[in-house]
């Protein structure tokens, strides 16, 4: 079972485990591949969840800021801020 999973570089878990060695004729269900894994030690590697790339050379002009962060008021609703994120 190690070498399956080392051949998968460590990102296979029970159910592709448990697939492949099916499909090279061993009859294991998917509670005694993990059973096995557990017992061995080989936690499956998380896949890397995708981020957003920022793209800090943009030539696109960038948005004035009146407030200069100066968010001090002299009365209730007088600055008013917003943040749009989705656009």
């Amino acid at each position: 079972m190690g070498e399956a999973f080392e051949s998968f570089n460590h990102r296979a878990g029970t159910p592709r485990l448990t697939r492949h060695r099916n499909a090279h004729g061993h009859g294991d269900d998917h509670k005694t591949v993990a059973a096995s894994l557990r017992r061995q030690g080989l936690p499956a590697k998380e896949a890397k969840r995708w981020k957003a790339p920022t793209d800090s050379s943009h030539t696109r002009p960038v948005a004035e800021n009146p407030l200069e962060q100066d968010f001090s008021a002299q009365a209730p609703n007088h600055k008013g801020v917003g943040h749009l994120t989705y656009l």
